[in-house]
């Protein structure tokens, strides 16, 4: 039986009840009768449930996803999501800055280092933090420092904390044989046609329809797949982004905004809107804010003249300050300050966020990266393996990370880490398979230029 992940009704109300409570609308009635019909709570891993309920379940879901939906919200006014309102709320967003159009060698040190990051984090993504600080300690890979592998891992320790099944057989050190498909990568390829094709001036409806006519349905996860559907079924942007849509708060815009920040070095407000116009597809609120936020983080790490924690005070500019992601963020920030050791970093936010985030949600993972990028001091190695040891999201969080810290390395990153990846990537999307990231440099650096 085909179970198709992030859609069924059964398993979004679930997700919508605890998005519910988190962004200030009241769901306890809702939750009882759902409870009280014999629903159950959605998937804390997987993406559908293993059974399809009854038919009275299933339009029951329905139903109070859409009843869901109309409640008010005592957080509307601090969270918004329409631009000129987020705006309004940002008292010092950002003005461009003079810089030099970066060397074609800076955007192909963001995409190695974005896949690189992606990389390290693929074997681990769902696993739980202890499985993956035990499975790092079993082969001596404890602070994290290199590729995880499989061999000297106990076979009992891979019988509780299995590697992902799909990318262990790519993603392990020794399967390594260029970088294989990855929608952290996808992405990023994505925006690249968007430029190319509607110039930066493009629109959420342009991002609709490129979706459409480049990206395979199968390969949308979240927030996009329900997004992608409601397209299919008339929907137009931005409603997209809220019917039925439980994940419009999760990291799936946040992955999307590497190539606003890359191509427009030194103006973290233009890359900002670019992102939300890209985000509004699919998300809401604090999901759009964590994109804004990367891509402003982007746009200044781009111009190689300030350092990470410049950068991230930048990024903060363009996040509504009262909002939830702005007050997670400046959390992370201090406790990566305060603390020596990153563990009792990861521990701290984990104890604050685990037991009421999907470890998809927007929040925790963006205060992560931003932990991980400031108790590394920017520096590459350091920050990327940060990044994926404090669990979540992985992969999502190493290719964030790994772009933003490769953009401030001075050198060239270190041979271990891009070596295995043969200068290859492979992908599904338009006629980009197996292209070489010297390749995607330079055709970033023409969209960078394109006025």
């Amino acid at each position: 039986m085909l179970r198709l992940t992030w859609v069924q009704p059964e398993d979004l109300l679930g997700h919508e009840l605890r998005q519910a409570a988190q962004d200030g609308r009241e769901p306890s009635a809702i939750a009882a009768r759902w409870r009280a019909a014999g629903g159950t709570e959605a998937p804390e891993r997987a993406g559908a449930s293993d059974r399809p309920p009854t038919r009275y379940l299933r339009l029951l879901a329905e139903d109070l996803l859409d009843e869901l939906a109309d409640l008010p919200s005592r957080l509307a006014d601090q969270e918004p999501t329409d631009l000129t309102r987020i705006k309004a709320l940002c008292p010092n967003w950002p003005t461009p800055q003079a810089t030099s159009p970066p060397r074609p060698a800076l955007f192909e040190a963001a995409w190695l280092g974005r896949a690189v990051g992606c990389l390290l984090g693929k074997p681990v993504e769902k696993l739980p933090l202890d499985g993956i600080r035990q499975l790092a300690r079993a082969t001596g890979n404890w602070p994290l420092n290199t590729y995880f592998t499989a061999r000297g891992v106990p076979t009992d320790l891979l019988a509780t904390h299995p590697w992902n099944r799909r990318s262990a057989p790519t993603s392990l050190a020794e399967n390594i044989d260029g970088m294989p498909e990855d929608d952290d990568l996808n992405y990023p390829l994505l925006n690249l046609l968007l430029l190319q094709r509607h110039g930066k001036d493009f629109t959420t409806a342009d991002v609709a329809k490129l979706w459409l006519d480049e990206l395979p349905a199968g390969r949308t996860f979240t927030a996009e797949r329900i997004a992608y559907r409601n397209l299919l079924t008339g929907l137009e942007p931005p409603r997209t982004a809220r019917h039925r849509n439980p994940f419009r708060e999760w990291i799936g815009a946040l992955i999307r905004a590497d190539v606003h920040g890359w191509t427009n070095p030194g103006n973290p407000a233009a890359a900002a809107e670019q992102a939300h116009r890209d985000a509004t597809l699919t998300h809401t609120a604090n999901g759009v804010y964590a994109a804004m936020f990367t891509a402003a983080t982007i746009a200044t790490a781009t111009t190689g003249t300030h350092d990470i924690h410049t950068c991230l005070r930048t990024g903060l500019t363009v996040v509504p300050p009262g909002s939830r992601l702005a007050k997670a963020i400046r959390h992370a920030l201090q406790l990566a300050r305060k603390h020596r050791g990153f563990d009792e970093v990861v521990d701290q936010l984990h104890a604050t966020y685990s037991g009421t985030h999907h470890w998809v949600h927007a929040i925790p993972n963006t205060a992560l990266i931003a932990a991980a990028l400031t108790h590394a001091d920017g520096d590459f190695t350091g920050s990327i393996c940060r990044a994926v040891s404090g669990g979540w999201d992985t992969d999502s969080n190493g290719a964030t990370v790994g772009s933003i810290a490769a953009l401030l390395s001075d050198t060239a990153l270190p041979d271990r880490w891009t070596n295995p990846l043969k200068n290859r990537l492979a992908t599904s999307v338009g006629d980009f398979n197996g292209i070489g990231f010297d390749t995607l440099a330079r055709l970033t650096h023409q969209e960078t230029a394109r006025p």
